[in-house]
């Protein structure tokens, strides 16, 4: 009976994807390191499978703009993010609208829009409504 529980938890867990965004009630709060490369911020984490992954379309931009006083950020700086308010989080992404990959959001902070790549899922079950975050010096 516990195995069978367990696999029905996985699966919901698994699959619970979908293009309207739904609170995560989880707690977690992530922690990657964007780096500059090639012009291009990316990032890597090992742990899902990520390297030198993109961001695209808008968010370099509310990059440049969220480490504009975090010196040499462009060799790398710590990204706090959650789905959560957590204590310290100085920015957010507010959920906009899905499309056939992706999920665009905007940082009122800077009146700016961004695309999140499926990539995104690696971390949520859904697309949070509010993704709260911060940067700092590594």
């Amino acid at each position: 009976m516990k195995r069978i529980l367990f696999i029905a938890l996985l699966f919901i867990i698994l699959c619970g994807c979908s293009e309207k965004p739904v609170e995560d009630t989880s707690n977690s709060i992530f922690i990657i390191a964007p780096y500059n490369y090639e012009g291009a911020w990316v990032f890597d984490d090992a742990s899902r499978g990520l390297k030198q992954e993109p961001f695209v379309a808008g968010i370099p931009g509310i990059i440049e703009k969220l480490v504009e006083d975090i010196p040499d950020a462009e060799k790398g700086f710590r990204l706090y993010f959650s789905a959560q308010p957590f204590p310290g989080y100085t920015h957010t992404l507010v959920w906009i609208r899905g499309d056939s990959s992706g999920n665009w959001y905007e940082c009122p902070q800077y009146k700016m829009e961004g695309w999140l790549c499926p990539a995104m899922f690696k971390y949520f079950n859904k697309a949070p409504k509010v993704i709260y975050f911060k940067a700092e010096k590594k």
